[in-house]
Formats: structure tokens, sequence, C-alpha cells
């Protein structure tokens, strides 16, 4: 299954930003039909220099917690006609106790993690000019599923299952969107936007549209019952779980944490570059894990350090319709 967007290839010109001296790099095309690339890009001595500055910057490395207990996982199409048939049934499930960054991993966190372990930097990251005042609390991009991994388990901790995003996305009752019922404006979410999107190929012009992210921390009004920001649009987020678009069928009520095995990784949220539809937290999808695309990126969650958290009870009337 291919990862599908509408776009327009029109940009404005406030996306396009000139060359920086952060890195260089050729591009070289996988085989296999993958529909992705590698791309080897290498710091320059100017480069490595003021991405060590840039790790100086603050992080936004806060968590939250999501009590133990039951919510509605998926969609129930009397509710949400939006519905896509990945999301049904709609059903209650049961999952442990857990924390989840109330922000998606920035740019600056991705980086103090690749200058730690030698790393060669990030595509997007020969974007300049603003890169190092905008960047740095701006989601982290052109991030695979193995290097969101990676992350999460350098940082201590991992990536979440889809079931763990869902809910700390939209609580426990059913909701729609993180902030309840409402139909979803740019007020609340960075989605819908003009870009340029998909894998990085054979065109190093590509290299020069910044896409239209925002700051990890935008739209206080309209975090999750957690306080958790930006689980609508911005960028989607790379989760643990295997991608079936059956699973809600055999897949057990609790602790769900996805297929033993597959072809492609599930990704929540949606992103910048999406539809209405597509920014419901219900929405599921999946990629090649070696993907990279610049709509996409991740946060991280873990276990709780309070091992004596207690669980939440069950809102009246919750069952899955």
């Amino acid at each position: 299954m291919k990862v599908h967007r509408r776009l327009t290839a029109k940009l404005s010109a406030l996306t396009v930003l000139a060359l920086s001296t952060l890195a260089t790099g050729a591009l070289a095309v996988t085989s296999g039909g993958n529909d992705v690339a590698d791309v080897v890009p290498e710091w320059t001595p100017e480069g490595r220099k003021a991405a060590t500055h840039l790790t100086t910057l603050p992080p936004k490395d806060e968590m939250v917690q999501v009590p133990a207990g039951p919510f509605l996982m998926g969609s129930n199409r009397q509710v949400d006609r939006n519905a896509y048939p990945q999301e049904l049934p709609q059903r209650t499930v049961d999952l442990d106790a857990y924390e989840i960054d109330k922000y998606e991993v920035t740019a600056v966190q991705y980086l103090r993690y690749v200058l730690a372990n030698n790393l060669p930097p990030l595509v997007d990251w020969k974007w300049g000019g603003a890169f190092q005042e905008v960047m740095a609390s701006h989601p982290v991009m052109h991030v695979s599923w193995f290097e969101a991994d990676a992350y999460c388990k350098w940082a201590g901790k991992r990536l979440p299952t889809s079931a763990e995003w869902e809910k700390a996305a939209r609580g426990t009752d059913g909701r729609i969107y993180p902030w309840g019922n409402q139909p979803a404006g740019l007020s609340r979410a960075n989605f819908g936007r003009t870009g340029l999107s998909g894998p990085v190929r054979d065109r190093p012009e590509r290299l020069l549209l910044y896409p239209p992210i925002v700051s990890v921390d935008k739209y206080e009004n309209a975090v999750s019952p957690y306080g958790v920001f930006n689980m609508a649009g911005n960028v989607a987020e790379w989760t643990a779980d295997w991608y079936d678009p059956y699973y809600y069928r055999y897949g057990p009520n609790r602790n769900p944490k996805g297929p033993d095995h597959g072809s492609h990784k599930a990704f929540r949220g949606g992103g910048w570059v999406d539809s209405t539809p597509s920014v419901r937290p219900a929405q599921r999808n999946g990629a090649d894990p070696k993907t990279r695309m610049n709509w996409l990126g991740f946060r991280c969650a873990r276990d709780p350090i309070d091992k004596g958290q207690t669980g939440e009870q069950a809102p009246a009337g919750l069952q899955a319709q």
C-alpha cells in the first residue's frame, strides 16, 4: 500500500528558502519498488558549528501522564460520517498507564541525538535562512520509522503504540477531534496547506521547498483532554505498530500492539498537506518504514516512572457503538 496525497505544485514564494551551509550531500535512489530514496548528506564545518549552537536552545521535552483505563478506539459512522473503513469497528480498548510527549519531537531535539551519535544531517537541514530560528521549535520531519524508533530508544523512551497515540489524542469519550466534535479549522490545526510533498528522489530542487509547518506548542485552544499538542495536523506521526487496515476486526481489546508482522508501519494524526477527514485522530494509515516525508514526524512515549499511578474510571455510558 502506497501513501497517497492530493497536492498542488504551486507554492508561495514565502516557502522557498535559499540553501544554507549546514550540509552538502548527494541523493541516491533505492531500488526494490519501495518508492523511497536514501539521502546521504554530509556536515560542513560551518554546519556542524551552527548545529552545535542550536543544541543550546531549550528543548520541548515535557511529557504528560495518561492514566490506565478504557477508551473508545476507532469510529462510529453514526457519529462521524467521515470515518474510513480502517477505523471500524469502534470498540472499547483498555490500556495500562503510560506517558507521552506533550509535543512532537523538534528538529533541535533530534539534532542533539544526531550530534551525540555522529550521524549525518537530515535532508531538510539543507533548508537555509530561517532554519536556525524557526526549525528550533518545529517538528522534525523526513525521518524514517527506523530513525524515529532509534531516537526514542536513545532518549530512554519508545514509540507509542497506535492505541496509546489515539487515547492521548482523543481521551476516553470517542470525540472526533482532540478538542471535541466541532469541525477542524485553521484556528485549531495546521492542515490543508498548499505545498509540495513526496519522497525525495532525483530532484534536489525539492530541498528548496520549506513546508508550512508550525511550532509544536501552537494551538493551545486545541489540546487533547490530557493536554497534548498538535494531535491533528502539522505532521503525521509514526507509531510502533505494523499496519493492517483490518486489525480492528481481530485485535485484542487490552493493550493492543498491532499485528505481529507487516510491510508498513502505522502513522497517525495527519499532516499539513491533509484534508479535514485525514487529520481526525481516529484516521490511520501506513507507510514503508524506510519512508521519509516532509509531512511525517513523531513523538515518543514510555511506561510511567511513577508505578503507583492510579487508573481512571470509565466515563458513564462508555461503550462502543
